[in-house]
């Protein structure tokens, strides 16, 4: 573990040196067992990120047995509008809102929640995420709903080498700049250094910390 943090800190201060700019990492622990919360928590990681409703309800005690060293979760899978819920005592950040109903979902269950709103800046389908003309509009109506839009977040294409994410990272960045936000949520293990030299303020990585998952 030791290793990989510092490998990867070597490789978001290689491109982010030349942006001068503050780099935050969410640990990505979906798909591991509960106790790599644990091990994120000891290695300084403030924030965790989850995909699945039931996978992170099955972490619950172990979050919980942190105390005040308990990191911050972040939902930044799909999720449908009647997982929220059960997840309103969980999630601190919904990083993954991509629709009106579910806006309208979370702003009913949590109120004033933040959130980070999706953007499918590589226009595949099935991937999540509004589209790039939508995000004005969408970021508008969660406003309006009473939430808390610290910035919008997106994934690099699927299958495809790191270089071809950039232009939709850096049609991201410029949407986070016009609407004024301050979250640019783009880059995985993958990806990071494409994604931090388009503007990048967080990075979401599992694998380059952790390893395979089984």
């Amino acid at each position: 573990m030791v290793e990989r943090l510092a490998a990867l800190d070597e490789r978001i201060d290689s491109v982010s040196r030349a942006r001068e700019q503050p780099i935050t990492v969410t640990a990505v622990t979906k798909g591991f067992a509960a106790d790599v919360i644990r091990v994120a928590a000891d290695a300084g990681f403030s924030a965790v990120g989850e995909n699945y409703a039931q996978e992170l309800l099955g972490k619950v005690d172990t979050l919980d047995a942190l105390g005040e060293r308990r990191p911050t979760v972040e939902f930044i899978g799909r999720l449908q509008s009647n997982k929220v819920r059960q997840l309103v005592d969980v999630v601190d950040l919904w990083a993954s809102v991509d629709r009106p109903s579910l806006v309208a979902e979370i702003a009913k269950r949590a109120p004033g929640a933040r959130i980070l709103v999706q953007v499918n800046s590589t226009g595949e389908d099935g991937k999540g995420g509004c589209a790039l003309g939508d995000t004005a509009a969408l970021v508008e109506r969660a406003r309006e709903a009473g939430l808390d839009v610290a910035g919008l977040m997106t994934v690099g294409p699927t299958g495809e080498p790191p270089e071809a994410a950039r232009p939709g990272f850096e049609a991201v960045r410029r949407l986070v700049d016009e609407l004024g936000l301050e979250v640019c949520s783009m880059g995985m293990s993958g990806d990071i250094e494409v994604a931090v030299a388009a503007g990048s303020t967080n990075v979401r990585v599992g694998t380059a910390l952790f390893g395979s998952r089984a």
